[in-house]
């Protein structure tokens, strides 16, 4: 599944016109902000000087390599993987998923009863240990994938259950892959591409890859990893069968999102994301050499409830009422209001503001203060100034959020404040980039503050967030907050081939969501970045994947 988790970040983004002067910008160009448009200095090869170091941020410095697996889910990970294994299908712009020739000359549904769809490598595809790309690793990834055997730590089961075999098509280099029923979004599985040397055992699924990737098939492979500096250096791959990248190597280093415009202003960094901090936008628009340039955001901004047995938010009511306490226009307007005054927040947790299937069904759990107090009373939460306690105990819970990041902690003040009227005490636990995501996919928070992406096939991909867990595996409802009723829709909804149906069942489940107080949704997050002038095909992708292939400076 190619479910992407901002983890803990900075989670807003001011809303900019792309530019292509050095350092300057404007705000408000509604064309920026629709589906299907990029901004990254698009060039022709012949234009893109060959070699050269892009040097990238991480966010988090990886535990584990194996992006399927729970501690691997990060999009630190999933932008290192689009450069070192395979993509069989690739999104482009207008967040389509199209088939990558580099690595399949064929994928098609190739029967409807049962649903089978045929794969087909391309005859050059091969890892870089010089093992053919065939049928096992399908076989091997959908072992790892369908939760069969729970030792596989797997952050996602979705579409792999539906799977009732793989198995050898013509010959070695054909899978033909049969589902029990059908499966709309088919093109959204198995991505990354993966060996199946890293799935055929539990141990090395979880483990193997945990300090490295030690088996690659993209147009870059790993170089080095530093530990102590946090560093990974890829460079070009000269296996590769396709076209050659036009870098010579790119370096991905954990760095603070403070530090990040001094280092670009120093000549350390080509590329970052602006966040919501105006002064960073300031300082990217008057460093000279740079530019500013704008895309849709793919990453949405919330607040997840952690409503897990024994948790003190597990009360359906309760969790209800601290959502009915956060005022989440506010909150939208006082982070985005400066760049963009129309600012609406984000009224669905499936479908992104500017998809065609997006509806705002906020109303189904409204911003009802004076309702959040009633029921907080109710439920034997009465109020002693600005404190509820029962049985002696007060009403606080902890919020969890990326402390190095200032408007996570401004979103995190106004929240507290917000609760505050309503008798709640929220206690502020800001954390180190590191320490954020095992606090989070583990439960240990009342409420956490960080941003989801979205992508081509939001539908399947919702579930896992929003499914219930499979027995001690939350996959990626770290909430663990969940209904069979909900369940069941996604069943019926990943089965339902006509995509205004599928919507229909879709906006029918957010509803579902918004009532059980899983999560609040607070904004999309646009999508602007700051980019070194001479970078070319690379820059503010939208919903596009990198292209690490075109990407390189200018001659």
């Amino acid at each position: 599944m190619r479910t992407r988790l901002l983890v803990l970040l900075a989670v807003a983004a001011v809303a900019l016109a792309g530019c292509s002067g050095g350092g300057t910008g404007s705000a408000g160009n509604a064309a920026s902000r629709e589906i299907g448009h990029n901004d990254i200095n698009p060039q022709p090869r012949d234009k893109v000087r060959d070699g050269g170091t892009l040097r990238l941020p991480f966010d988090i410095f990886p535990n584990n390599y194996n992006y399927n697996q729970i501690d691997g889910t990060g999009s630190d990970i999933f932008n290192l993987s689009e450069a070192l294994l395979p993509q069989l299908f690739t999104t482009t712009a207008d967040n389509t998923l199209v088939a990558n020739p580099d690595y399949l000359t064929s994928a098609e549904v190739t029967s409807t009863a049962p649903q089978v769809v045929t794969y087909t490598f391309n005859p050059k595809a091969i890892w870089s240990d010089g093992t053919p790309m065939s049928w096992h690793d399908f076989a091997a990834y959908w072992k790892s994938q369908n939760g069969s055997d729970p030792g596989y730590q797997t952050s996602g089961t979705v579409g792999y259950q539906d799977i009732t075999s793989v198995t050898r098509g013509v010959d070695d280099r054909q899978a033909l892959v049969t589902f029990s029923k059908p499966f709309a979004e088919w093109k959204n599985l198995f991505g990354p591409f993966q060996p199946a040397s890293l799935n055929s055992t539990p141990a090395a699924f979880n483990t193997a890859w945990k300090t490295t990737m030690p088996v690659t098939a993209g147009p870059f492979t790993i170089e080095s990893i530093d530990q102590v500096n946090k560093t990974v250096t890829i460079k070009r791959d000269p296996k590769w069968w396709g076209t050659p990248a036009k870098l010579d190597r790119i370096i991905f280093k954990q760095s603070d999102p403070v530090a990040r415009p001094d280092a670009l202003a120093n000549n350390e960094l080509d590329w970052y994301e602006i966040e919501s901090d105006v002064n960073l936008l300031r300082r990217a628009q008057t460093t000279p050499g740079a530019v500013v340039r704008d895309a849709p955001g793919q990453y949405r901004t919330q607040f997840t409830l952690n409503g897990a047995p024994g948790a003190p938010l597990a009360d359906l009511a309760l969790r209800q009422a601290i959502a009915q306490g956060i005022d989440r226009k506010a909150i939208t307007q006082r982070l985005l209001g400066q760049i963009e005054p129309n600012a609406q927040p984000d009224g669905n947790h499936i479908y992104s503001p500017g998809m065609r299937e997006y509806r705002d069904n906020a109303d189904a759990l409204p911003y009802d203060p004076a309702k959040a107090q009633q029921t907080l009373d109710s439920l034997g939460w009465p109020r002693t100034g600005n404190t509820r306690t029962k049985n002696g105990k007060a009403l606080s819970l902890r919020l969890v959020f990326g402390g190095a990041v200032a408007t996570n902690n401004d979103i995190a003040k106004t929240v507290q404040n917000q609760l505050a009227q309503i008798g709640v005490t929220v206690v502020l636990q800001p954390l180190p980039q590191p320490e954020l995501f095992p606090n989070i996919t583990r439960g240990n928070f009342d409420l956490a503050l960080f941003s989801w992406s979205n992508n081509a096939a939001p539908f399947s991909n919702s579930f896992n967030i929003y499914g219930q867990p499979i027995g001690d595996n939350a996959q990626e409802n770290y909430g663990r907050v969940g209904t069979r009723e909900i369940d069941a829709l996604f069943q019926q909804g990943n089965t339902e081939l006509d995509d205004t149906k599928r919507a229909d069942i879709g906006n029918r489940i957010d509803r579902l969501i918004w009532q059980q107080a899983h999560s609040v949704m607070l904004f999309n997050r646009p999508g602007a970045v700051a980019v070194r002038a001479n970078v070319a095909n690379f820059g503010a992708r939208g919903y596009a994947d990198f292209d690490f292939i075109d990407a390189g400076f200018l001659k």
